[in-house]
């Protein structure tokens, strides 16, 4: 039953006033431009992705800038030297405009993979490098990221840190996309460095390998290993990382007590609780020594405090 033209003629001023409170509320209901990165005093940044949908209506994605980045150094991290000057030409490539590839560290928790990529971070910040390190979720902004930076003068590492995916994430291949696929190539000024404990990125099952087959005596894997094997082969370096020998791991611990003012028979006596406590952690790593050194060094001084103290009331 069509409707009366008399209804028509009373909804047609309320819609025209309800479109007009709308124009006037959107303004509002938008999240505001984020401020500007702080480029001039900061050298390490997080992209920080908008929630789902409130890009329009609520917080922005956004560049927020990192105040006290790991000031850790080369000379900081120990018994890695081939996978150090690896990453130090590679990024010397790049800053100086040569050609360089995107890096994948891989290998063993605890033996440096991060710590290398700040320290490089560290050692060439006086030199334009910047590094930007965002999460899993934030691969999907990583167009809108690289239009952000690809006029700046700057050179920028992108780092994506203990990086792999579930078989259910999408992301990856936002970042297949953009190492190697895309039409649109990466500026020159732009690389991306990744850290993972896994080499290929993505969970490798028994039945992936199904579908591989012998073809005049060839090995072809299945398309399963083929989609896992492509992402990581999109990365032109790969640095590998192995677990620490006992001596490679006391050699660290040394170094971080050293750096901490102990004294070399303080760090003789230290070896023994040492190897406990890598004992007890399951495990030998540089980040474990670190740890320990930390912990060391805290109560060897409160000790020290102590005997003075003491020393002091008996004067």
């Amino acid at each position: 039953m069509p409707r009366p033209a008399a209804d028509d003629d009373l909804l047609r001023p309320l819609v025209a006033r309800l479109d007009a409170l709308l124009e006037l509320l959107t303004p509002a209901l938008r999240a505001p431009a984020p401020p500007a990165p702080d480029w001039e005093n900061a050298i390490a940044f997080f992209w920080c992705p908008a929630p789902g949908a409130s890009s329009l209506y609520g917080r922005r994605s956004h560049l927020r800038a990192i105040r006290t980045p790991h000031r850790i150094r080369l000379q900081d991290l120990i018994d890695i030297d081939e996978q150090k000057a690896r990453m130090v030409q590679n990024t010397r490539q790049f800053v100086a405009g040569l050609p360089a590839n995107n890096v994948l560290l891989t290998g063993a928790r605890g033996t440096g993979k991060s710590s290398l990529v700040k320290a490089v971070l560290n050692e060439f910040a006086a030199d334009g490098l910047r590094l930007i390190e965002l999460d899993r979720e934030g691969l999907m902004d990583l167009p809108e990221l690289i239009d952000l930076l690809a006029a700046r003068p700057e050179r920028f590492i992108l780092y994506c840190d203990d990086l792999s995916f579930e078989e259910h994430e999408t992301g990856y291949k936002a970042l297949k996309s953009v190492l190697d696929g895309s039409l649109a190539a990466l500026p020159e000024n732009i690389l991306i460095y990744a850290t993972s404990n896994r080499r290929h990125l993505l969970p490798e099952y028994f039945e992936d390998n199904r579908d591989a087959a012998h073809v005049d005596g060839e090995l072809h894997p299945g398309e399963a290993v083929e989609e896992k094997i492509s992402l990581s082969e999109r990365f032109g370096l790969w640095i590998s990382f192995y677990p620490f020998s006992q001596d490679e791991y006391l050699a660290i611990v040394a170094h971080w007590l050293r750096a901490y003012g102990l004294k070399a028979r303080d760090i003789d006596a230290a070896r023994g609780e040492a190897l406990q406590w890598a004992l007890l952690r399951g495990a030998r790593s540089g980040r474990i020594a670190w740890q320990f050194a930390r912990d060391y060094a805290g109560r060897h001084a409160v000790a020290k405090a102590g005997k003075g103290t003491k020393a002091g009331r008996r004067t």
